[in-house]
């Protein structure tokens, strides 16, 4: 158990024999008690600030101060690292998630300032105590999202508890209870007072847990995806084109499942960016919607729509340039795939898909076999058979040709060299021309490149 871990033991030690209590607090116990990996701990105690640092000097390998006002301080032993924070008992201010720090004198008074219950719990390291004054211990049991005190004024305190209910909904496999949602619900539009940093964050989280898609439904039946995400809840006004899902929403969940059940394919797990890409690569839809005669309805280049969507939202978001990019790329190209046909794409073709999916190539596998969401199981199979012959397709091209790193067969100099030019615009032109020949013809060699160049350039007078 946590207290019988030999740096808690003698802290509790420590920290007694100074005649204050101190405990482990929050996440730590929780998984503990659940049977999950414990990382960071989480330590509080009746001490403050100037007294912790005190007490662990001469025993702790370093001592910093994280955050004095809030109360934080850091401390280093070996090779652990961990934080001790002095009782709290904040107020809110209600225009503002920002607390009026105040230090508290008991444990339970810190544990009710706590998100939910399942994080109120402590154990003091001294005795091995479990401290539980909300019933956290149940709520575990049960599998339940409760808070210490009302819901709505836990969410008023802190608006961006709303996200980590969702978080933990889907990292846990717990359900909100019903007050939660309530309060989630009544008091959605709070969460505009949150930096966009934080709701990035604590959604990333929620993507990246076991299962996502249990916390992004609670994000929308509550309407905090309206005010973070917009783009997902609006895909339920819209079919798609072919009548045999719910919505665009259901469909977008589904393609998000099927993309986690591939990412063994990829390097890392979980994969925020195809995470990502799966949920927003239909987000262009509602805006190219379109209804014909007959019944028909087409989303024409939503595609392209959809990229240009993604890059604003997540600008939004606060995301880095590089996720904003691959995201947008792989909502870009998830549709190339269906021009392949049954396989009659040419070399040149394949080339092309190769070179325009760059380093983002395996993600778009992934996408675009995970965008199969058919009910008839024949046509899945011809999806899939299709795709595997296109894979198969770039693996030889890929080993005759190093399609990852295609290049004209002459590079800028030996271009200047041969048609005589400086530096400049013409360069480029005849570069691009190259590279395109490349694409078209495969490998050519420097003498047949340089004959065919030759030509082009004759031919522009």
């Amino acid at each position: 158990m946590l207290h019988q871990h030999p740096l808690l033991v003698a802290l509790g030690e420590l920290f007694a024999a100074q005649g204050h209590e101190i405990a482990v607090v929050g996440g730590p116990v929780r998984d503990a008690l659940l049977g999950r990996p414990v990382n960071d701990l989480d330590l509080t105690t009746s001490a403050r600030p100037e007294q912790i640092e005190q007490i662990v000097s001469g025993w702790a390998d370093a001592v910093w101060d994280v955050g004095r006002e809030f109360g934080t301080i850091g401390v280093r032993k070996g090779d652990e690292q961990i934080e001790i924070t002095t009782y709290r008992s904040d107020q809110y201010d209600a225009a503002s998630r920002k607390p009026v720090v105040a230090f508290g004198d008991t444990l339970a008074g810190d544990l009710s300032r706590r998100d939910f219950t399942v994080n109120a719990m402590a154990v003091v390291l001294a005795t091995g105590k479990l401290v539980d004054p909300f019933d956290g211990h149940t709520a575990l049991v049960e599998r339940r999202l409760t808070t210490p005190v009302t819901a709505q004024q836990s969410f008023d305190d802190d608006p961006l508890r709303m996200m980590r209910a969702a978080r933990f909904v889907a990292q846990l496999g717990f359900a909100a209870d019903a007050d939660v949602v309530s309060a989630m619900t009544a008091q959605a539009e709070r969460i505009e007072i949150v930096s966009a940093e934080r709701v990035r964050d604590e959604l990333d989280k929620t993507l990246c847990a076991a299962d996502p898609v249990a916390g992004l439904r609670l994000l929308v039946e509550t309407g905090l995806a309206d005010r973070v995400l917009p783009e997902l809840p609006a895909l339920r006004l819209t079919d798609d084109e072919h009548h045999r899902h719910k919505d665009v929403f259901e469909h977008s969940l589904t393609v998000l499942e099927q993309a986690i059940e591939l990412e063994a394919r990829l390097e890392r797990q979980p994969d925020l960016v195809i995470r990502l890409a799966a949920l927003l690569h239909d987000i262009g839809k509602p805006r190219t919607r379109r209804f014909h005669t007959g019944g028909t309805v087409t989303f024409h280049h939503h595609d392209v729509v959809g990229a240009k969507m993604t890059r604003k939202r997540l600008r939004e978001l606060r995301y880095s340039n590089d996720v904003i990019d691959q995201v947008a790329l792989l909502v870009e190209l998830h549709l190339r795939f269906h021009g392949y046909g049954s396989g009659e794409w040419t070399d040149s073709a394949v080339r092309r898909y190769v070179r325009d999916a760059g380093p983002q190539l395996d993600r778009l596998h992934v996408l675009t076999r995970a965008d199969c969401t058919t009910r008839n199981a024949r046509k899945a199979a011809r999806l899939q058979r299709t795709y595997d012959d296109l894979e198969a397709r770039i693996a030889v091209l890929r080993e005759q040709e190093e399609l990852d790193s295609i290049r004209p067969d002459l590079d800028g100099t030996q271009i200047m060299e041969i048609l005589g030019l400086a530096p400049g615009r013409e360069v480029g032109e005849a570069y691009r021309f190259l590279l395109d020949l490349r694409m078209d013809r495969g490998p050519l060699g420097e003498e047949q490149a340089a004959e065919a160049l030759r030509a082009w350039w004759a031919a522009r007078g």
